[in-house]
């Protein structure tokens, strides 16, 4: 079944796809306002949850409580530093096979899952 979405949520999927890194909802509207015609806010927030709740965007709230948007290609998996902010991506996965059996005991349609772990970096440990 193809899913019909509105031209805003097409923009923001495409400018999503572009980027090698996770953005947040304020620096997506900025970046969609120096395109030909621009969308408000409030638009760009609604957009993204209805991508959201279709499984095609994650996000990811960090440290400082700011949500980061992605496009639900893969996992991610950080180490996050509550000083400095630095957020270390983690390649390897712990938790596949528990989602797969969550997945089978309550039939459960998983998109995607996160993993984050606190703390503080090498060099905030050391710093005075």
């Amino acid at each position: 079944m193809k899913i019909q979405r509105t031209r805003s949520q097409e923009r923001i999927l495409t400018l999503l796809k572009s980027l090698k890194q996770a953005i947040s909802a304020q620096d997506i509207y900025v970046k969609l306002r120096e395109g030909k015609d621009s969308m408000g806010l409030a638009t760009v927030y609604r957009s993204l949850e209805t991508l959201k709740l279709e499984g095609a965007v994650q996000v990811r709230t960090v440290a400082n409580g700011e949500s980061l948007y992605s496009t639900a290609q893969e996992d991610k998996h950080h180490l996050t530093c509550l000083q400095c902010g630095a957020s270390i991506p983690i390649h390897e996965c712990p938790v596949h096979e528990l989602e797969n059996q969550l997945h089978q005991s309550h039939q459960f349609k998983i998109f995607y899952h996160t993993l984050e772990f606190f703390g503080l970096c090498t060099a905030c440990q050391v710093a005075p």
